[in-house]
């Protein structure tokens, strides 16, 4: 079942992963970042396929833009660390993301998946035993969580549409200028706009300058 975690709490997991490309690292946790760090944590279907590539790189060419926003990027699938270290390692030009630094989970059990709500299908049991319906890999579920460990935003695409980095720049953006000023980010906010006061009175002025 789909979930709405905006507000709530991220799931917390440790589990298998590829950092640096090279690194297996046996209890990864998005722990290590409480109290430091966003958190970009970005679900996709599966290594070696079409769309994910062109996620991935566009994520690791935006991946300073993210550091300087004090935000790190964590992606997940429901491959095994053997096939993520194998997919970091093969070149570009055949298929691979070679050069992503960012850490790579590996949810081969789905829990990760389910927990956030993203696996693309269900198990259930029944009299013959227990049975998947579905597809059983991630949507292209991304969370942002702040230093708290709180969602703060949240987005699912299908299977066969990419997101854009550039909107979840702006949404980390859209986070830090509203814990930095408390004012609220309106539609289309993005760095170097005017946020408003979240009053009767800011949206009645915000209104009156910016809209026809």
């Amino acid at each position: 079942m789909m979930k709405v975690l905006t507000g709530k709490k991220a799931p917390i997991f440790q589990a298998e992963a590829v950092v640096n490309g090279v690194e297996f690292v046996d209890n990864f946790s998005l722990g290590q970042y409480l109290g430091k760090k966003n958190v970009v944590f970005f679900f996709y279907p599966m290594d070696f396929t079409f769309v994910c590539p062109t996620e991935l790189i566009a994520f690791q060419e935006k991946l300073a833009e993210f550091e300087a926003r004090n935000t790190v990027v964590v992606a997940c699938s429901t491959d095994t660390k053997f096939s993520h270290f194998a997919w970091l390692n093969t070149e570009r030009n055949r298929g691979g993301i070679q050069g992503v630094q960012y850490p790579i989970v590996a949810d081969h059990s789905k829990m990760i998946a389910i927990n956030y709500g993203v696996l693309a299908g269900e198990y259930s049991q029944s009299e013959n035993g227990l049975s998947f319906e579905g597809n059983p890999v991630a949507y292209r579920g991304l969370f942002l969580i702040d230093k708290e460990g709180i969602v703060r935003h949240q987005v699912v695409n299908d299977l066969p549409l990419g997101r854009s980095v550039d909107e979840t720049l702006r949404m980390v953006d859209a986070l830090n200028f509203h814990e930095e000023n408390g004012e609220v980010c309106p539609a289309n906010w993005n760095q170097g706009k005017e946020g408003l006061k979240a009053t009767s009175e800011g949206i009645a002025e915000y209104l009156s300058s910016h809209i026809n």
